[in-house]
């Protein structure tokens, strides 16, 4: 590539990351098989899969528990992949008493425009229909307006969230997950429920390396299930002579795809290079705040892909991290903390809200010996001042008063990070009104 042809591909790059993001994510998240269905393919090596169909996870993670990095503590998760080409589906869901919950919908660009759930829509019981880009039917009142989302894209990605307090909550939201259903809209609009499941291709292993073919191989693919407009769609033109085209495929990609490995290469370190804030505060570090739509941002949108894909609108939780303490040295299980909160000072929120502590070795969450994973407004047994403050022992060892144990989020014995996850954060914690306190390290442990 020339130097003007190299910089209009590091462009397209960027501009179509998110794509293959969700594309692998589809691949790696999507049911092989399902139960009274079988296998979608001739058995577990088929790159056949399940769609229009959920699954959900049952237990609370643990240390070892997961696969994914920075894992949740706080919620038990439903996963659904949307197919919307054959027509709307009508999502039916549980009254939950009160409990938080969302299904957080992402288009296949990582938008999250939609969350179906408590935060909008209340905890009663309800129906929701969602279309693919261009439907224009006619609803039923009870789906009408609010009640119906309209993606952008032919694929959908739901990820739902329900709130748990502790192991035994688990079977109350089994039961309210159980009663989750897809139905297709002519279906359901002659009474039935269910019955949307559908096979699909994935057509490629999520443990494929990332080479300049294959990222040009899934982008193109899927660019044909994306319609842009205006300036969106004479930009994809533009980056035609890079080989980035809507259903482009390998063979009309052979001079270019040699050219795009150093273009991928070079890009995966630029989005790994993009941060969070410029600056931590007391050792707390924002994330991006998000809203529904990216719009033109599109560093912004690759980077959300690459290192929290599937991040609801920020309005629906927002996750600050610390790395560091407030001298800016690394957090390390050597050493000891606190984290002090004074009358009024605990995380704004309409929700809830928890600490959890993670390896830097692996990213996971931490074995104890007291099985704490997180620590927040929830952690029964907790001690605070007589002023309602609140003062949490971060340490390797457990602390020698009662009153200190109380308040203990147990640490590795080396380098580790925290999340503050906040459940429906108010306004002042997202415009930064609200800093979270410093972490404060400690001449011995407690």
């Amino acid at each position: 590539m020339n130097q003007d042809l190299r910089a209009l591909a590091d462009e397209a790059f960027v501009f179509a990351f998110p794509l293959y993001e969700m594309a692998r994510m589809r691949t790696a998240s999507s049911p092989r098989k399902l139960p009274g269905l079988g296998f979608a393919g001739d058995g577990p090596h088929s790159t056949q899969r399940w769609c229009n169909a959920f699954t959900h996870s049952r237990q609370l993670l643990t240390a070892g528990g997961s696969r994914v990095v920075t894992p949740n503590n706080d919620t038990l998760y439903s996963n659904a992949w949307l197919d919307l080409a054959h027509g709307p589906l009508v999502i039916d869901v549980p009254a939950t008493a009160g409990r938080y919950y969302v299904l957080g919908l992402l288009d296949f660009w990582t938008n999250p425009f939609a969350h179906l759930g408590s935060r909008l829509y209340g905890t009663d019981a309800g129906s929701f229909v969602v279309s693919g880009p261009g439907w224009q039917g006619e609803l039923p009142p009870e789906l009408a307006g609010m009640r119906h989302v309209q993606s952008s894209t032919r694929w959908v990605w739901i990820i739902g969230r329900w709130l748990v307090d502790g192991a035994a909550d688990c079977p109350a939201v089994h039961a309210l997950q159980d009663q989750l259903t897809l139905t297709p809209l002519a279906h359901w609009l002659r009474g039935e429920r269910g019955g949307a499941q559908q096979r699909f291709d994935a057509g490629f292993d999520p443990k494929e390396p990332l080479t300049g073919a294959h990222f040009l191989t899934q982008a193109n693919a899927a660019l044909a299930d994306c319609p842009l407009h205006g300036q969106e769609a004479a930009l994809l033109q533009s980056f035609r002579p890079t080989g980035l085209a809507a259903g482009n495929g390998p063979n009309t990609q052979t001079e270019t795809i040699e050219p795009w490995q150093p273009v991928v290469e070079s890009g995966l370190k630029r989005l790994r290079a993009t941060g969070m804030s410029a600056k931590p505060q007391g050792g707390w570090m924002q994330p991006p705040v998000l809203g529904t739509h990216f719009g033109a941002e599109y560093l912004r949108r690759a980077m959300v892909a690459m290192k929290y894909i599937g991040a609801l609108e920020s309005k629906e939780a927002h996750y600050p991290m610390a790395w560091h303490d407030a001298a800016g040295q690394p957090l390390s299980g050597e050493r000891a903390y606190t984290l002090h909160f004074g009358p009024g000072e605990l995380p704004p929120v309409n929700g809830f809200w928890s600490i959890t502590m993670y390896s830097q070795q692996d990213f996971m969450l931490v074995p104890n010996a007291i099985e704490r994973y997180a620590i927040g407004d929830r952690t029964p047994g907790l001690h605070r001042g007589a002023d309602g403050s609140l003062t949490l022992y971060i340490q390797h060892a457990q602390p020698r008063s009662q009153a200190a144990s109380a308040n203990w989020l147990p640490a590795p014995s080396g380098p580790f990070y925290l999340c503050l996850r906040a459940y429906l954060p108010k306004p002042e914690l997202l415009d930064g009104r609200y800093t979270v306190p410093p972490l404060q390290t400690l001449p011995e442990p407690a």
